[in-house]
């Protein structure tokens, strides 16, 4: 299983009614004010919410749900954005809605742990070997075609890395070649290029070419310090839910009838409960090894009294497990039965 290529599928958030909450507003003792960060009014309700955020932090709130009841309009989706707000974004937050869980395709319990999971970050800390600095020449060699015909291939690359200590040259793989060519990669640019993997990164554009236009949409990054080889500690962050999808993609064939299946397939497949377990067993292995710790995140979960009684056995267990996020409920309804 590849932790290193997986890419983050987290919801990307509009500017919406909530977008200008910024965190609960509360002073250095806890106490609110009365309009700061967004918010307005509802002091003892976030002042409530600092005491949940300050637990969250000191790591005693782990499988511990709290319930927001009020009518609508009152600041109860606020005051949970506010939380996953004020605990920063490195920490996962996932909201969802009661009535999402009623899909055609796929189980209750199916939409309720993929939520969860989606709410358990994983950040995984690696020493990996890198090359870094900016690219001084990239030269392809070519050679004759080893099929015929006139076509010439790329038999290795010549790059030059320059540092503020000194200047390395480097004969790469023609596929790493490729991988520069993805990431646009031109004389000028700061790159870095992991030894063990061949991944290219480019960080941006030398800022001693920071002169050459009045106006551009390129980021320019500092000259690396230190040697062109060296030793780097990479932190990335992902959530359970990312190495779920990562890994319950079946791996097809490169010929057009696998990809072809592969479009047609309806987007939701379920994720086994097998899987699941194969994949906290690895992430268990790795925290054992301190290669990586776990950031439990928040799920909120809007609407609750849309749930029926399955769903809410299903959180009670959920809620049990060694590896579950903060669940904060958000209800309109006073007393109510529950469905089902």
């Amino acid at each position: 299983m590849k932790i290193e290529e997986v890419k983050s599928n987290s919801k990307s958030q509009r500017i919406a009614s909530h977008s200008h909450v910024k965190g609960l507003g509360l002073d250095e003792n806890g106490y609110a004010i009365q309009t700061a960060a967004g918010l307005v009014g509802q002091e003892l309700a976030r002042e409530a919410a600092g005491v949940v955020v300050e637990m969250i932090r000191s790591k005693k709130m782990a499988g511990r749900a709290v319930l927001f009841a009020g009518p609508p309009g009152t600041g109860k989706t606020a005051i949970a954005l506010a939380i996953a707000q004020e605990l920063g974004s490195k920490v996962p937050f996932c909201p969802m809605v009661g009535s999402e869980v009623y899909s055609s395709e796929i189980k209750k319990t199916e939409v309720l742990m993929e939520n969860f999971r989606r709410a358990i970050g994983l950040r995984i800390k690696e020493t990996k070997e890198v090359y870094e600095g900016e690219v001084t020449e990239i030269t392809p060699a070519e050679t004759e075609n080893p099929m015929g015909g006139y076509g010439k291939t790329v038999s290795h690359v010549i790059i030059g890395l320059k540092t503020a200590k000194g200047t390395k040259q480097l004969k790469l793989d023609p596929s790493i070649f490729e991988s520069l060519q993805k990431e646009k990669v031109e004389v000028g640019d700061v790159i870095y290029i992991e030894s063990n993997s061949g991944a290219v990164k480019r960080q941006g554009r030398s800022d001693s070419y920071a002169t050459e236009f009045d106006l551009e949409a390129e980021e320019y990054v500092p000259l690396p310090k230190g040697d062109v080889h060296k030793k780097k500690e990479v932190i990335q962050d992902v959530t359970l839910h990312d190495l779920d999808t990562a890994n319950a993609r079946p791996q097809g064939g490169q010929d057009v009838m696998s990809m072809m299946s592969s479009l047609m397939k309806p987007k939701k497949t379920e994720i086994t409960d097998k899987l699941r377990k194969e994949i906290n067993k690895v992430v268990n292995t790795y925290i054992d090894q301190g290669i990586a710790e776990l950031v439990p995140g928040l799920l909120f979960i809007d609407e609750v009294h849309m749930l029926d009684i399955e769903c809410f056995t299903y959180l009670h267990r959920a809620l049990e497990s060694s590896i579950s996020p903060i669940v904060i409920f958000a209800t309109n309804r006073g007393k109510c039965t529950i469905r089902s």
